[in-house]
């Protein structure tokens, strides 16, 4: 990808939480944890991460619900439900809410690291448009700014 992509893991299990890290740093990623959703909150907007790996129980809010707290970013950070509860009934909730995949615990590696990757190339792909949009609407911007001085 470049750069390497930032990744916060949230896991109030810190067993869980620091094998996944250790995974995902394995494979040359920036990861940084979390144990609640507060601090996963802070943490997406102190830093600017690419995906997010999200425990759906959490001491202090359901992982559904932290899918919709956390910063908004462009391109959309990418979010992963993780459970060893698997339900229809999460799942479908977690995809209502922004979930882009839905794993469940014990997590195989491989299947983990297969996940992120394949997650992480669409949104590398889904970038340039993205800032095709932003470029545009600057240059709409500049525009009306230049006729504007020109009256």
């Amino acid at each position: 990808m470049g750069e390497s992509a930032r990744i916060l893991v949230i896991d109030d299990d810190k067993t869980i939480r620091l094998t996944m890290a250790a995974i995902l740093r394995a494979e040359g990623f920036t990861v940084d944890v979390a144990e609640t959703g507060k601090e996963a909150i802070e943490k997406s907007y102190a830093y600017i991460y690419n995906l997010a790996l999200i425990d759906i129980r959490l001491p202090d809010v359901m992982g559904t619900e932290l899918l919709c707290k956390l910063r908004q970013t462009d391109p959309p950070m990418v979010k992963i439900i993780v459970t060893g509860f698997p339900a229809l009934q999460n799942a479908i909730e977690a995809v209502n809410k922004g979930a882009n995949a839905y794993i469940l615990k014990p997590t195989d590696p491989k299947k983990l690291v297969e996940t992120v990757k394949s997650l992480l190339e669409k949104q590398k792909e889904a970038a340039p448009s993205n800032q095709l949009k932003v470029s545009d609407a600057r240059a709409r911007i500049t525009v009306a700014w230049s006729f504007k001085d020109d009256q």
